[in-house]
């Protein structure tokens, strides 16, 4: 992975990482995570943690109860109803992760992304696309327990979402077997990004 360090007094930047189910985003943001360049807001759902996952590490679990109470005290900078299952990210989440110094990686669902743009513009969002729609099915149907009807759900939402990506700031396509390469070109935007003149600061 590129050397993301930089001695400058610039202000965090914050990276949104989004694009359709199934492109290999957790992959990405997994390896992205590893080397510790970055800090990573925890998001919040109303669905039950699935096996491995943990409150408060992976996404701060809620009560559907609870996630409209979030959203109606106004505590979520953006939340979308995603597949059927609520999403969103807490303001407080994000204000401390910025507040460690480091760089920022958000990932999120490309409606929430379409969000956030109108809300924090001075952002960084990137797109990650797959090399066709056909790679996103193999993908879906490898995923365990995988459902006929809600991969074709995923797949009618994956082609609107392939729409959107001209909205994004940079575009990166995942090739298959090729992740330290995607790795790698997404290194290469950020640290262009932080060094882009004028940047400003992501006001919360």
């Amino acid at each position: 992975m590129p050397d993301l360090e930089d001695s400058s007094d610039a202000p965090p930047l914050l990276t949104v990482i989004s694009g359709p189910s199934g492109v290999g985003k957790d992959a990405l943001m997994e390896r992205l995570l590893e080397g510790g360049d970055f800090a990573r807001p925890v998001t919040m759902t109303a669905r039950p943690p699935r096996p491995g996952e943990a409150d408060g590490v992976h996404y701060h679990f809620a009560t559907t109860e609870q996630f409209e109470a979030a959203i109606a005290a106004g505590e979520l900078l953006e939340h979308a109803l995603v597949h059927g299952t609520h999403y969103g990210t807490p303001r407080a989440s994000l204000r401390d992760a910025l507040a460690s110094g480091l760089d920022v990686l958000l990932q999120i669902d490309v409606q929430g992304a379409r969000t956030l743009r109108e809300a924090l513009g001075d952002a960084f969002f990137v797109f990650i696309a797959p090399e066709s729609v056909e790679q996103i099915e193999r993908r879906l149907r490898e995923r365990p327990g995988a459902d006929g009807e809600e991969i074709a759900r995923r797949l009618t939402s994956a082609r609107a979402e392939l729409e959107q990506q001209h909205a994004f700031d940079a575009v990166v396509v995942n090739i298959e077997g090729d992740l330290d390469g995607t790795v790698e070109r997404v290194c290469e935007l950020i640290a262009r990004e932080r060094e882009r003149p004028g940047r400003r600061a992501v006001e919360v």
